[in-house]
């Protein structure tokens, strides 16, 4: 009777999980030099570093906790040894809150800082959705007047520029959820005494209001009213306003649309069942922020807190004038932002240029960072209200949009310096040689692999080496060394036509073993230009 085969272990599957994605060379390179520019702006204006952990409890995450059998979803969590939910922090503002709470005796106040890296969100991957992605942030706890919001405003816009977008692609929008809550309560939707009463109406209308730019004032109104059908026939019901009701809410939402310079209607078909829509678009050009507050204080009514908004959204804009910064950020009341954390002023950076989208039509890009004031978040650890305020730029967005642009993308990272290995015998040598580039600032590299020289060659054209150093046995005796600038041969391979010109620019020399650091350093400076 034959024996039973032992069974094969089945090798893994190289694939990435689903969601995330591998990042390369240039693109590593590319986001990290832009984020190094963003947060030069941040330390400019005297925010500190932070790193926290990857890893928080669920109780300090906030929003997610723990069913029977797995924890809620949208973040990816698990249980610890000692029984203890865990998770991948879901954004880099939690993880704040709870630093604060920790260590509040030790950190400055007002306590100014900012962080970067990836956060996670265990959620449904689409086109251009991961499940990680980075953020960059940049907070001021402790600071209760809105003076830290409009500072916050106008670095944002620093940032940005510093980022890559030129002044006049992008706006800086801002709102105040007081005066959203002073209307709320005009309209018999939030009672101060009762915050959460009507929560899920409330939800519904700021989701409507949210998608203004999207759907037009058409469609805002029909969520606000019964509901809207779109053209593919799904139905989603609205949040069953009276009509007056809808009105005023309509009216917060366009406020300042009387004067000359406040919205730009644009015809554009945007899903809706009916043929005509009107989008409405914001720009910097002849925004009338008295008009915008005057029809805010008229909307808020007798609401004390909605009163309190506008004063504050008059403070905010007076600043912002104060230093130039009135044609880069603007009151715009239809930012709402979706987090249930805000309790003042919210802002959002939207760029203004067009690009074309996978159905072939043009539109703007978009938002690619937004933040506010969240007061209540540190007290959740500490039972006391400490007043906060941040913005969070969603990097591979910004890079996405820079890319779209041209302003990204283009360039290939370049590789190190490579010594060739001519003979095994004399690899001290050439360590030798490398660390003479490297202690001079020349990025640098010895061939490790095996093979002879044109697989040296191939390795250092893979790794878009700009120049391959050779030291054989010929040239140590004359005591000289042979630069083959490949950057350069690239070049002429694919520009010249002759042998003249050929010699006259010659891809290959040799040089004097003295004279290589200096050599190889004006050969760098020729391929930068």
């Amino acid at each position: 009777m034959a024996k039973d085969k032992k069974k094969k272990t089945p090798r893994p599957r190289a694939e990435t999980p689903r969601g995330f994605s591998d990042t390369f060379g240039a693109d590593v390179i590319e986001r990290r030099e832009m984020l190094d520019r963003i947060c030069e702006v941040y330390h400019r204006y005297g925010f500190d570093p932070l790193e926290s952990p990857a890893v928080e409890t669920l109780d300090a995450l906030g929003k997610y906790l723990p069913d029977i059998d797995r924890p809620h979803e949208g973040v990816f969590a698990w249980q610890d040894d000692d029984d203890t939910w865990l998770g991948l922090r879901y954004d880099l503002t939690a993880p704040l809150a709870r630093v604060v709470a920790q260590h509040r005796l030790a950190l400055p106040n007002p306590y100014r800082r900012y962080a970067v890296g990836p956060v996670w969100r265990n959620e449904k991957p689409g086109p251009g959705r991961f499940r990680q992605f980075y953020q960059c942030d940049a907070d001021t706890v402790g600071a209760a007047t809105v003076a830290a919001d409009a500072e916050i405003c106008m670095m944002l816009a620093d940032a940005l520029e510093a980022g890559g977008i030129a002044r006049g692609d992008y706006i800086v929008r801002i709102n105040n959820r007081k005066v959203l809550n002073g209307v709320m309560e005009e309209i018999g939707l939030w009672d101060p005494a009762n915050p959460e009463a009507h929560a899920h109406t409330r939800g519904i209308v700021l989701r409507a209001i949210d998608k203004l730019d999207r759907l037009g004032p058409v469609g805002v109104r029909a969520l606000l009213g019964l509901g809207r059908k779109d053209e593919s026939g799904d139905f989603t019901k609205g949040a069953e306003l009276s009509t007056e009701q809808t009105e005023r809410v309509m009216g917060f939402v366009e406020a300042g649309a009387g004067s000359d310079g406040g919205l730009t209607l644009k015809a554009e078909p945007v899903g809706f069942t009916s043929s005509v829509q009107d989008v409405r678009l914001r720009g910097p050009d002849g925004l009338d922020t008295g008009s915008i507050l005057s029809d805010l204080r008229s909307l808020v009514g007798s609401s004390a807190v909605g009163r309190e908004g506008v004063g504050e959204l008059e403070m905010i804009a007076e600043l912002i004038d104060a230093q130039g910064y009135s044609n880069r950020a603007v009151i715009d009341p239809s930012v709402v932002r979706g987090l249930a954390y805000y309790t003042g002023p919210v802002y959002e950076a939207e760029l203004t240029f067009q690009v074309t989208g996978d159905d072939g039509q043009r539109r703007q890009f978009g938002s690619v960072a937004g933040g506010g004031r969240y007061d209540d978040l540190v007290k959740r650890f500490t039972g006391q209200a400490v007043p906060a305020t941040g913005i969070s730029i969603g990097v591979d967005r910004l890079l996405a949009a820079l890319r779209e642009i041209g302003r990204a993308g283009q360039a290939e990272a370049t590789g190190p310096v490579v010594i060739l290995t001519m003979d095994r015998d004399r690899m001290a040598a050439y360590q030798t040689i490398c660390a003479e580039l490297r202690n001079n600032g020349v990025r640098a590299e010895v061939f490790l692999g095996g093979g002879n020289m044109g697989k040296q060659l191939k390795y250092a054209d893979k790794r878009a080496s700009p120049i391959a150093v050779i030291e054989g046995a010929d040239e140590r005796a004359e005591g000289v060394v042979t630069l083959k600038d490949l950057a350069l041969g690239a070049r002429l391979a694919a520009e010249i036509e002759t042998h003249a010109e050929w010699k006259a620019q010659p891809a290959q020399i040799t040089v004097p073993r003295a004279d290589l650091v200096a050599e190889v350093r004006r050969m760098l400076a020729r391929a930068g230009d």
